[in-house]
């Protein structure tokens, strides 16, 4: 038995007996702290007032679907979230074209409206790389990598970030979009830090990971020392928050409060202890300067996520008698997790039923 089977077992171990030790003694379980938070926010309402959050709409890749959007005309919210993938970006080595980027900066400008960027280097295809293909050669030993998902089932790629020479490309991307939209951007995002990499990648590890990671949030301050920075710091591979905490989620957190980019994560899920043990326990408890931002995306109107084996979100039209829980998601993150921006994803028909209706 490896020594990663017999850790696993042990904290199976733990999590089975906790039960016990509660009634015995009293004890609270630490993943459960923040299960009740939500409950605190049951009675917000719409109209959503004026909160001081800058708000964006976030189209994935559906760059389409900005023209002529009902957030346009709407004073509530500051601009569009938009997702560029890398090898979009950087066809061949070294040729940048940012044309959609520039289209893009100036059809919102048209309307009094900002860009956020969220950088694209992770996928959750099997089919669909983000990386430019000259990164998938033997001197950036494949540039990425298959994820996985629980079940062992590939389910996307991920740049190989903890390689040296693709954060080196990484980087160089980074600073030439500095130098065309640093100020002229509200702010750009590096994607979310949870990911289903094997140990199958000799490369890898869990430290060089976390230390990627930072170089890359480095590179981005760098890049962009006037527009606002942010990483989507959610899950660690091989941390499990709050009993298996190898510092790594935390370090992260600490280390964008250092250099100065902002934090935040995907998928406000209020009531599942994934999320709330992690990035939004890190945003609630820290005392940060740097800012902080959540999206609600795909699922998130209804308490799923993407990820869920029994939601698909191509598959969901809405069920008319749902209760809408925009305002409970937008007083949860204004009061319990103190954000300045919060990114609500263009998922029909919630978003114009639900949250543009919710906003004075």
């Amino acid at each position: 038995m490896t020594l990663y089977n017999i850790k696993s077992l042990s904290i199976l171990y733990l999590m089975l007996s906790l039960p016990f030790f509660s009634q015995a003694q009293g004890w609270q379980n630490p993943s459960e702290r923040y299960t009740d938070a939500y409950k605190k926010y049951l009675n917000a309402k719409c109209p959503i007032p004026e909160d001081g959050i800058k708000h964006f709409v976030y189209f994935a890749r559906d760059r389409g679907a900005l023209k002529g959007h009902p957030l346009l005309q709407h004073s509530s919210f500051t601009g569009a979230q938009i997702m560029y993938a890398w090898k979009d970006l950087e066809a061949n080595k070294n040729e940048y074209d940012f044309t959609a980027i520039e289209e893009d900066v100036r059809y919102l400008k048209q309307f009094g409206k900002k860009l956020f960027i969220q950088l694209q280097d992770v996928t959750f295809d099997p089919k669909y790389k983000a990386v430019p293909s000259y990164l998938t050669t033997k001197e950036y030993k494949g540039g990425a990598i298959l994820q996985h998902d629980e079940n062992g089932e590939p389910e996307g790629w991920v740049a190989k970030r903890w390689n040296v020479n693709v954060r080196e490309r990484y980087a160089l991307l980074l600073t030439a979009l500095g130098k065309e939209f640093d100020g002229e951007i509200e702010g750009i995002n590096l994607q979310e830090t949870a990911i289903g990499v094997t140990k199958s990648d000799s490369d890898f590890s869990e430290e060089a990971y976390v230390q990627g990671i930072k170089e890359n949030m480095l590179a981005l301050k760098k890049a962009f020392p006037t527009s606002t920075t942010m990483v989507y710091a959610n899950f660690i591979p091989g941390e499990w928050l709050p009993f298996d905490d190898k510092g790594y989620l935390k370090n992260i957190y600490q280390y964008g409060e250092e250099i100065g980019v902002g934090l935040g994560g995907p998928d406000l899920m209020v009531t599942r202890k994934g999320q709330l043990n992690h990035a939004l326990a890190q945003m609630h408890e820290g005392a940060f300067t740097v800012p902080l931002g959540i999206a609600i995306q795909d699922g998130n109107y209804i308490g799923k996520t993407g990820a869920d084996l029994d939601y698909n979100e191509e598959q969901d039209k809405g069920d008319d008698g749902r209760s809408n829980i925009v305002p409970l998601l937008h007083a949860f993150a204004k009061d319990f997790l103190k954000v300045s921006y919060m990114f609500w994803v263009n998922q029909v028909p919630y978003f114009e039923q639900d949250v543009i209706t919710c906003f004075k």
